[in-house]
């Protein structure tokens, strides 16, 4: 049987979630509860979209002369790892596009869980911590103070993530306005926030 993510978002082409342009894909499901999580609509496991991880490999892999990299985020990535393994191991066959994820567990969590750690191989930088709403930060991709910034390969640095924008103004091609990046504007509620961290 093919293995399926459960995904909430994708954007094919962003400045503020990583460096370079990059593809994102927001993962559905999270059960660690942080008060003051800016995707509370991506914690439920039953309001996704589900994709085979083979489906997910072609439209990354065919965006690939087009963005620097793929951002996983969520919801928590990692309470998908099987399927989020195979998909990280089969972008890293077919492709050299950088992988950046953010995960609501500490790096110790991560370390500590076999499941959770296999991924680490084919991840260029992990941002790790739970959000934390009192030590908000909104830089360098960091949503609070307390969350752990890890180079994994030598392909990114410090420099990097900081020059990354806070926020971006998405406009789609039937005329939808998005919201992303680690620090999205406020905007009247008549517009639709697309996911941040």
């Amino acid at each position: 049987m093919a293995e399926r993510l459960q995904v909430h978002a994708f954007e094919p082409s962003s400045l503020a979630n990583g460096p370079g342009v990059r593809a994102v894909l927001w993962l559905q499901g999270c059960t660690l509860g942080c008060p003051g999580c800016f995707n509370p609509d991506t914690h439920g496991f039953g309001r996704a979209h589900s994709h085979t991880v083979e489906e997910l490999i072609a439209r990354l892999v065919g965006l690939r002369e087009r963005i620097e990299g793929v951002t996983i985020s969520g919801g928590e990535p990692l309470q998908q790892p099987r399927p989020l393994l195979h998909l990280l191991r089969r972008l890293g066959e077919s492709s050299n596009l950088s992988i950046l994820l953010f995960s609501g567990y500490d790096w110790e969590e991560i370390r500590g869980n076999a499941a959770r750690s296999a991924v680490l191989p084919y991840v260029d930088v992990l941002l790790a911590g739970r959000y934390r709403a009192q030590e908000r930060l909104a830089r360098g991709l960091r949503g609070s103070t307390n969350k752990t910034l890890h180079f994994l390969s030598n392909r990114y640095g410090p420099a990097d993530l900081a020059a990354v924008p806070d926020a971006e103004v998405l406009i789609g091609q039937d005329g939808t306005v998005r919201l992303s990046g680690i620090a999205p504007m406020e905007w009247p509620t008549a517009l639709t926030a697309q996911p941040g961290k």
